[in-house]
């Protein structure tokens, strides 16, 4: 990569849950009927890609394959 690479403006990648606060709960609907409830997720910390990576605020980290996920449900946390 050049310098004239380098000045290229990147676009903002990050969740739109960033608008509804700092945390959420979500509960995510595997393929199969499994349902995973995860509380206190930094909204600022989602990240998309073949795994979805949050951040939880306890400090723990998680990585989920997008392909077992049918559908992903957000609580907006006072």
């Amino acid at each position: 990569m050049g310098k004239r690479d380098s000045k290229i403006k990147k676009p903002n990648l990050q969740s739109s849950l960033i608008d509804k606060g700092k945390h959420v709960t979500q509960i995510f609907h595997f393929i199969g009927g499994v349902k995973r409830t995860f509380k206190g997720i930094k909204t600022e910390t989602i990240r998309q890609g073949q795994f979805t990576k949050l951040e939880c605020k306890n400090g723990v980290t998680l990585m989920i394959n997008d392909k077992n996920i049918l559908m992903i449900e957000v609580i907006v946390e006072k």
